[in-house]
């Protein structure tokens, strides 16, 4: 099996808009891994934090 990707700066601010993520919460997601996160872990924050999740 193939290692995730996880170059720092892999994840562009395009991709995180595309995800419906703003900046801040892009850096609330660096600070909580203590890393960049990788695609999956993106799409994940992303789902979880949508406001269909949210209740």
């Amino acid at each position: 099996m193939k290692p995730a990707d996880t170059q720092p700066g892999a994840i562009s601010p395009e991709i995180v808009a595309e995800h419906g993520l703003d900046p801040a919460e892009y850096e609330r997601i660096v600070d909580i891994l203590g890393r960049e996160p990788n695609l999956v872990e993106l799409g994940i924050f992303s789902v979880m934090w949508s406001e269909h999740c949210s209740y």
